[in-house]
């Protein structure tokens, strides 16, 4: 909001790849090295870019497993959810965590190895903290799946 066609630019060619050179980013964009690295910097102080990551692949990680666990609450208190936050974010194969609508309350995707895998996350995730239902979705094939931000 409130950025220019050269600053969307830059963010697209970040986004696809935050390694390049900042000669090679200027020179993609069509500013010079100065006004890009200053846009970069103002977008950066501006929080529009939060950090730059490596992204690995699961797989050859012996994380081949996706899922998504989608929980019901026990109860809808302040404290339940507080416990439930500590829980998930202690715990390093849930990759995210999501308050919904609608029926269930909660969807966590998370990265395991196998079944096994899960039914260690699942064991220790109810033992941190208690759930009116818990039930997994396991991801069979990947059509997409993109960090990039439709800008």
């Amino acid at each position: 909001m409130g950025h220019d066609e050269l600053d969307l630019k830059i963010l697209r060619q970040l986004q696809a790849n935050s390694d390049l050179s900042l000669d090679q980013l200027s020179e993609q964009v069509g500013l010079s090295r100065n006004a890009c690295w200053r846009r970069i910097k103002q977008l950066d102080e501006a929080g529009i870019i939060k950090r730059r990551v490596a992204l690995l692949d699961a797989d050859k990680l012996g994380l081949g497993l996706m899922v998504f666990i989608l929980v019901r609450a026990a109860t809808h208190t302040a404290d339940w959810s507080d416990s439930f936050a500590k829980a998930t974010k202690a715990l390093p194969e849930i990759l995210s965590v999501h308050r919904m609508s609608g029926e269930l309350d909660y969807l966590l995707r998370a990265r395991v190895s196998d079944m096994a895998g899960y039914d260690r996350l699942y064991q220790r995730l109810i033992a941190r903290v208690p759930m009116a239902d818990v039930s997994a979705s396991f991801v069979m094939e990947n059509i997409k799946d993109t960090t990039e931000l439709p800008i």
